[in-house]
C-alpha cells in the first residue's frame, strides 16, 4: 500500500485551511490505496492555548513538544512514499526538517498553502527573522509538486518551481455545507465569520453597518474564536463550534468579506465568501485577489470597492428578499461547479497519482 504523511501545523480537524484544503479528501485516498498517517506539530492541548492571553510557559513548552515531534518523525517517515507539507513543517526557524526529508531521505514532496506565506505579514524584524518566511521558497524549490490556492500564490510558487496546481480551498456540498438558506429571520441579519487574526478588516465595515443600522433594524452576527470588540449595535456574537457551524452561518441572511488591498490580501483564498455562498447566502465583497473571480458582480453578490459601495449594495440586498433569495442559489450553483469537493476532488487525487508516474 503507498504511504502519505501529512506534515500539519495543526492537529485534526481544527484547522480551516486544513479542514478545507484536504482533509476532507482523506476518505477519498484512502479508497484509491493510499495508507494515511496524520502528523501535527501542535497537539489538541497545544492548539487550545494558541489563542489564551498568559500561559506562556505551557505555549513555550508545547511548542518545544513540537519540536520533538518532528525530530521522531524524521526516523518514522522511512517507509512513506510521499510527505505532503502544509505550510511548513515546524512554525520558527529554517526548514531543517524538509530540507532532511527532500535531501537526505529522498522522499517527494507535495507542499500546500493558501496564503501569502513568504510574505509574512508582521513589520517587527524579531519576528520575521524567528518565522523565517522565506523558508518557503526553499521548501517550493526542493518538492515534487506544490498545491496552491489560487493564482496569485501560484505566480509565486511558479517562479521557483515550474511543477504548480491551483487546487482552491472547497466546501463539502454534500455533507457539510448542504443546505440551502430558505428560512427568513424575524430580523435580518448582516454576517461576518473568521479567526480574531482576519477580524481588523471589520473595522473598515464599521462606519456601513453603523450608518445602515440608523435606517433599518438589522443585527450583525460575528462568529468567531474570540469576541469582537466593535462600535457597533445590536451585535451578536457567536463563538465557532465545528457542531454548530452550519447552523450559525444559516442565520445571515447576507455575508460579507472586507478586505485591505496589499499583496498579503491577495493571496486569500476568499473562503469567507465560499462559505456563505455555498449555503445560498449572498456574499459582498472586497475587490481583492480571488474574491473577484468567486463573486460574480450583481449575479451572485456584490464587489464593494468603496464605502458608497459597501453601503448601497448592503441597503439594496437588505431591502430586497426576492433578489437575496436569487442570488442565493445562483451563489450554490457557482459554488458547486467550481468550489465544491466534488468538482475538485480529481484534481486533488492527481496531485498524488502524477509525482508517482
Amino acid at each position: 500500500m503507498k504511504k502519505i504523511v501529512f506534515i500539519t501545523p495543526y492537529p485534526f480537524g481544527v484547522a480551516p485551511s486544513q479542514r478545507f484544503r484536504f482533509e476532507q479528501y482523506l476518505e477519498f485516498l484512502k479508497e484509491n490505496g493510499y495508507e494515511i498517517r496524520f502528523e501535527s506539530f501542535l497537539t489538541h492541548k497545544g492548539w487550545s492555548l494558541i489563542y489564551q492571553k498568559g500561559k506562556l510557559w505551557s505555549k513555550i513548552y508545547n511548542t518545544l513538544k513540537g519540536f520533538l515531534k518532528r525530530f521522531v518523525l524524521l526516523f518514522k517517515i522511512r517507509k512513506a512514499n510521499i510527505v505532503f507539507v502544509h505550510r511548513e513543517a515546524t512554525p520558527l526557524g529554517f526548514p531543517i526538517v524538509e530540507w532532511i526529508i527532500a535531501k537526505i531521505l529522498r522522499k517527494k514532496i507535495i507542499c500546500d498553502f493558501d496564503d501569502a506565506i513568504w510574505m509574512y505579514p508582521s513589520k517587527n524584524p524579531l519576528i520575521r527573522l524567528v518565522k523565517c518566511p522565506q523558508k518557503t521558497k526553499a521548501i517550493i524549490k526542493w518538492s515534487a509538486q506544490t498545491s496552491c490556492g489560487n493564482e496569485y500564490l501560484a505566480n509565486y510558487a511558479k517562479s521557483i518551481n515550474p511543477n504548480v496546481k491551483i487546487i482552491p480551498t472547497t466546501v463539502d456540498t454534500d455533507h457539510h455545507h448542504n443546505i440551502l438558506k430558505k428560512k427568513n429571520n424575524e430580523k435580518l441579519v448582516i454576517g461576518w465569520t473568521g479567526t480574531h487574526s482576519t477580524m481588523k478588516y471589520l473595522q473598515k465595515i464599521v462606519p456601513t453597518i453603523k450608518k445602515i443600522q440608523q435606517e433599518i433594524d438589522v443585527n450583525f452576527l460575528v462568529i468567531s474564536n474570540q469576541k469582537p470588540d466593535l462600535p457597533i449595535s445590536h451585535l451578536i456574537y457567536k463563538k465557532w463550534n465545528q457542531t454548530t457551524e452550519i447552523e450559525d452561518l444559516l442565520l445571515m441572511d447576507i455575508g460579507i468579506m472586507p478586505l485591505d488591498n496589499t499583496e498579503w490580501e491577495k493571496g486569500k483564498c476568499g473562503f469567507k465568501a465560499i462559505q456563505y455562498m455555498a449555503l445560498g447566502v449572498p456574499a459582498l465583497v472586497s475587490p481583492v485577489g480571488v474574491n473577484t473571480k468567486i463573486v460574480d458582480h450583481g449575479i451572485d453578490g456584490f464587489i464593494c470597492e468603496n464605502e458608497s459601495e459597501w453601503y448601497n449594495y448592503t441597503k439594496k440586498l437588505l431591502l430586497d428578499r426576492k433578489m437575496r433569495a436569487e442570488m442565493g442559489i445562483k451563489a450554490r450553483k457557482k459554488i458547486l461547479a467550481n468550489y465544491s469537493v466534488k468538482s475538485t476532488k480529481a484534481a486533488f487525487l492527481n496531485l498524488f497519482k502524477n509525482i508517482e508516474e
